[in-house]
């Protein structure tokens, strides 16, 4: 395939491990551990991303005449859409109706990690446009027979530039919390309304009140008696929000050992046992939040370990963000605002392609005024008030 002057080979991989770290990485960059070789390959040496979750690796990898790798996508095959946390259910039931397969269908994402970032991984300096992507993604949907294939939690230039090759653009929405120069917590607290202070302020207390010992651990600090308290914790919330327990125990201890000082842990006990625990990754310019889980009720723990000691630790560290996660409007009080989410998808039947675009126009519209009018309900102190 053709890109510019350059002639371009694409070719799929049924594991992470087919690619060198060093040529995906090049690719990938360094900015956000979710695309990186290292965490990709954790989820599919532990088991958690495979045919068994309905997962099947079929990484796309772009080279030119000389063998050099230019772009590569984490893309599986996918049997259901489990995982993605960019819901398409009614597009399969709708497909399904008319006799035509949804599944299997092709998915650009990182498993089950509703993380924003790259997904069109480019090595700088070599033009590889997002069409060019794009047209790369349509050719395997083609030639494996699948039904369509879905760009999700992408970056906004990644999202255009899809959406420039003609695929259906969809927005969603998450709470993240901005850093504006604050040297503390205090300094961030200094910004809001005095109401809204007074409560975080309170929450604070109490749940520093209780009587546990926080810890926030990274790198060989986290041993495996962590991960196993860590991964009880995982089984709880899973539990309790009926779902499914896609991450095997390995996992985490693979995290551990190839990511390294990007592991933030935070952790609390009650006389020396395990009682709760909040998983963060460190990117460049952000803190992500991912996986919480608790063995017992403490007032407002919850939000100190994954907000409040997030918001610490990305202050000290001089990041620009904390992304918390999906979902959770209760995050805006806690100084978390509403930011959108993008994917864009590709679908080969059209009249479903032509109902979805309708109903992306609508979805658009909705969010976007969604947005809007949470952002009213920011606990930012407005002009002249305390």
């Amino acid at each position: 395939m053709p890109d510019g002057s350059v002639a371009l080979t694409l070719t799929l991989h049924k594991a992470i491990a087919e690619i060198s770290a060093e040529d995906w990485d090049a690719c990938a960059g360094d900015g956000n551990p979710f695309s990186s070789h290292a965490f990709l390959s954790a989820l599919e040496d532990s088991g958690s991303a495979n045919a068994r979750t309905g997962w099947l690796p079929q990484h796309a990898v772009l080279r030119t005449e000389d063998g050099t790798i230019v772009a590569t996508a984490p893309m599986y095959a996918k049997s259901h859409s489990y995982g993605e946390y960019v819901f398409d259910h009614g597009w399969a039931n709708a497909l399904e109706r008319t006799g035509t397969s949804y599944y299997p269908k092709l998915q650009v994402a990182v498993p089950f990690s509703p993380v924003p970032g790259p997904r069109l991984l480019r090595r700088p300096g070599t033009g590889i446009s997002a069409g060019t992507l794009a047209s790369a993604f349509v050719q395997a949907c083609e030639s494996l027979d699948m039904s369509s294939v879905h760009v999700t939690f992408c970056t906004a230039e990644e999202w255009e530039g899809l959406g420039e090759a003609g695929w259906l653009q969809r927005i969603g929405m998450q709470f993240h919390w901005e850093n504006n120069g604050y040297k503390d917590f205090e300094g961030f607290l200094g910004a809001l309304s005095s109401r809204k202070r007074k409560v975080l302020r309170r929450e604070r207390r109490d749940a520093n009140a209780a009587g546990l010992t926080f810890h926030t651990l990274t790198g060989s600090d986290i041993t495996e008696s962590h991960w196993d308290a860590f991964y009880r914790f995982y089984h709880s919330t899973v539990d309790r929000k009926w779902g499914s327990a896609y991450l095997t125990r390995r996992f985490f201890s693979l995290l551990g050992e190839r990511l390294g000082h990007k592991v933030v842990l935070m952790y609390a006990e009650n006389a020396g046992v395990p009682v709760a625990g909040a998983l963060n990754l460190a990117g460049s310019e952000a803190l992500y939040g991912r996986n919480w889980g608790c063995r017992s009720d403490w007032p407002f723990l919850h939000f100190e370990l994954c907000y409040y000691r997030a918001i610490d630790w990305a202050i000290e560290h001089g990041l620009q963000r904390v992304e918390a996660g999906a979902q959770g409007r209760h995050k805006i009080q806690r100084g978390y605002l509403p930011k959108p989410t993008y994917s864009a998808h590709w679908i080969a039947h059209k009249g479903l392609r032509r109902a979805v675009e309708s109903f992306l126009v609508e979805e658009r519209a909705g969010i976007q005024q969604d947005m809007l009018a949470l952002a009213e309900d920011s606990p930012f102190r407005k002009d002249g008030e305390a």
